[in-house]
């Protein structure tokens, strides 16, 4: 059973997500949020699998809250950022401070749960119609100066050749076909990606390339 929290400051959108939530039997919402304090408390008493993190909320925002649920060491929530926005700052601030999937709020029901469920599996998602605007905004924004920082670790050819088809955001079943490999072997290779990275799921270590220039997305 994957454990929800809902994090909205509408209580309509927070009742409207609990009905569609709780009609699927492998889900269940465990708690709602009018805030992103809120949130948070709730995510260290509940210890929910995957909170759905509006962003605009007011008080403590979602970005606030994303950023302390990722930073607890003590937690393995993962955190689904839903907005009604497209592609602006608070979404690339909410990837940054850890979240591990973004989606419309306008998404339908099905794209919705099987968000959840990729990221309370460690997949991570990013709403299909927007990804590569938002990874190639992204990158746009890691061109300018940074700060010298650690070389990469090393990845293998094969590793390195799964982190870009992951940043093209196709699944593992996707990836597998594209390589000519077993669905499993897509798995070991993304275990050792998340492994040598220190990532928490699979955008958090796209995340990680685009920034040391592993990943190039044009």
């Amino acid at each position: 059973m994957i454990r929800v929290l809902i994090a909205d400051d509408q209580t309509i959108v927070r009742a409207g997500l609990s009905v569609i939530l709780g009609a699927e039997p492998d889900l269940e919402v465990v708690g709602e949020a009018a805030d992103g304090a809120e949130a948070i408390a709730l995510t260290r008493s509940l210890r929910p699998d995957v909170v759905c993190m509006d962003i605009r909320m007011p008080g403590t925002d979602g970005i606030a809250a994303t950023r302390a649920i990722s930073a607890d060491a003590e937690l393995t929530t993962e955190v689904l950022v839903l907005t009604t926005f497209d592609i602006d700052d608070d979404v690339f601030a909410a990837l940054e401070a850890g979240a591990a999937g973004f989606l419309l709020k306008g998404a339908d029901e099905a794209t919705l749960v099987a968000a959840i469920r990729s990221v309370a599996a460690g997949e991570g998602t990013l709403d299909q119609r927007l990804t590569r605007r938002i990874l190639r905004e992204f990158t746009a924004r890691r061109r300018a100066p940074q700060p010298p920082a650690a070389l990469p670790v090393a990845l293998t050819d094969r590793e390195h050749e799964v982190l870009g088809l992951l940043a093209e955001g196709l699944s593992n079943s996707e990836i597998a076909e594209r390589l000519y490999v077993e669905p499993t072997t897509v798995k070991y290779h993304l275990a050792q990606i998340l492994q040598k990275t220190g990532a928490r799921d699979r955008l958090q270590a796209v995340l990680w390339g685009i920034r040391t220039g592993a990943v190039d997305i044009r």
